[in-house]
């Protein structure tokens, strides 16, 4: 690692073009007169509705994986797909789309580069509050909406893209490709983690994993991700009898657990948006002055991140304070009550048992177990105090460890290089306060250098009613991981030369 931090200050000393080579123009030429018909095979794409979240539409999920897979097959890749064991004996183990793990290219001379992708969905209705069909790819002023867009199928087809138009140029391309790419991400990656470890060998000559299923912190300038937070998914419920009861011949006779479960709920945070809960905070690390000094760099619009969530007023006021709570610290949020009557009018009823559902947005140096025991002997803590005769329990459905990178790593150097050259400037270098589990899973288990290299702008609403891609993010986007691969190959090259000299001396 000393090696390879001495030869990227060394490139960075001599001044490393980068100025797109002949090779790029052509290269980006061949982008620009084929994307219409990128665009054709993205609207194909967001067409099939892989909702992974219902189980009825699982089967879609499970064509849009062999939609996928048949793509790869036909720019040369060998597939395999992968069947899924979810190891949980309900209905959501049903059906589970298999798991792409594809490959192109096996020269030794070359790097390999592993791209991680997904193809299935969030659920999507045009009465949700669509103004498109949202499985009908639609150019509005140059925005691309539709399910997918830009959560992921637009960059999953923008790699396949870009390894497209090398070939279709018949140049060489630069690196070797391997590919994994599921259809459950958006539940959960069911299954993903036994896969990968089952399957370590698949990734024992990958030199480096990119992920590009997140957004830039900007409309307009490019960003590269090195860190996500984690996330903790609590359920309580809250239980009194067997059945619901008529609130006039019970109400004000009983403990209601709903009431129960509002006392409980509202304990967690205060107004400031701070956790409540003993020691929560213990082992948050603090801010470091290096990383200071990124957040300085960073142009941060308030106003703009404001209109793109339509938010009139954050709990914070200056950039610093809010990127360091959206990235670096843990949030709290809480996110419904499964048990209660929400349908429109009113029903006079009490509800015997109510689940409340809360999540804890963890960071790097937080453990899992002692966030869970912490909130546990809380909740039960504040619930004694209530004298209720009803029944608490808590539980944690699922979790999911925060994720942070060298950002002096090679990886990320070719990565500046490449958005510099494709976009005119430098990245800002970004934390997400969202979880992806893959990043950690990844680094984890292969051992890998694993990079963040999002290409959709703050504005695309991932998950929202307005979900899209911009054209120009697209097209861009593919442009940028095509020079993503002449960067890693260059530097691949330099740093085996550099190791080369050193062990001849």
């Amino acid at each position: 690692m000393i090696l390879a931090l001495s030869v990227i200050m060394l490139l960075f000393e001599a001044g490393v073009s980068s100025s797109s080579s002949g090779l790029e123009n052509q290269i980006f030429q061949y982008i620009d007169l084929h994307q219409n018909e990128f665009i054709q095979t993205l609207k194909e794409w967001v067409a099939v509705e892989s909702d992974s979240i219902q189980p009825e539409r699982r089967q879609n999920v499970t064509q849009m994986v062999e939609l996928t897979a048949d793509r790869l097959r036909a720019m040369g890749a060998t597939v395999e797909l992968v069947k899924l064991c979810s190891h949980k004996p309900d209905v959501q183990s049903l059906l589970l789309p298999p798991l792409i793990l594809a490959e192109l290219g096996k020269d030794p001379q070359k790097p390999t580069v592993c791209f991680y992708g997904h193809v299935d969905v969030q659920p999507a209705k045009k009465e949700d509050g669509w103004k498109t069909d949202p499985y009908n790819l639609t150019e509005i002023d140059g925005n691309l909406y539709g399910r997918g867009a830009t959560d992921n199928k637009g960059p999953v087809l923008a790699w396949i893209n870009a390894v497209e138009s090398f070939r279709a140029l018949k140049l060489d391309t630069p690196v070797n490709h391997k590919f994994i790419i599921e259809g459950m991400e958006e539940a959960g990656s069911l299954g993903l983690e036994e896969i990968i470890k089952e399957n370590q060998r698949f990734f024992s000559d990958v030199d480096y994993i990119v992920i590009s299923d997140n957004l830039w912190l900007s409309n307009r300038k490019p960003a590269l991700t090195y860190g996500t937070r984690g996330n903790i998914c609590f359920s309580v419920e809250v239980q009194c009898g067997e059945r619901d009861l008529h609130s006039g011949s019970f109400g004000g006779i009983i403990h209601e657990p709903m009431t129960d479960l509002i006392a409980l709920l509202d304990s967690l945070v205060d107004t400031s948006g701070r956790i409540l809960i003993p020691g929560v905070y213990d082992d948050v690390a603090s801010l470091t002055e290096e990383e200071k000094k990124l957040y300085e760099a960073i142009e941060f619009d308030l106003e703009e991140y404001k209109n793109n969530t339509g938010v009139k007023k954050f709990l914070y006021d200056t950039k610093e304070e809010i990127l360091s709570h959206l990235w670096r610290y843990p949030s709290l949020s809480i996110h419904g009550i499964e048990g209660a009557f929400h349908e429109p009018g009113i029903k006079t009823a009490i509800p015997a048992k109510v689940i409340g559902k809360f999540s804890i947005r963890q960071v790097p140096h937080m453990d899992i177990s002692i966030v869970k025991r912490q909130v546990i002997k809380y909740l039960e803590d504040v619930f004694s105090k209530r004298n209720s005769p009803n029944k608490l329990k808590v539980s944690v459905p699922i979790s999911a460890m925060p994720w942070v990178a060298d950002i002096n790593d090679p990886l990320y150097t070719a990565a500046r290089t490449a958005i510099k050259t494709v976009f005119g400037q430098d990245p800002e270098m970004i934390r997400d306060g969202a979880t992806i589990p893959i990043a950690q899973m990844l680094q984890n288990i292969t051992r890998k250098s694993v990079m963040m290299l999002p290409i959709g702008a703050a504005d695309d609403g991932e998950h929202s009613q307005k979900e899209k891609i911009s054209r120009y993010n697209y097209i861009q986007g593919t442009k940028l991981f095509a020079t993503l691969f002449l960067e890693i190959a260059k530097l691949h090259g330099q740093l085996q030369e550099a190791s080369n000299t050193t062990t001849a001396n």
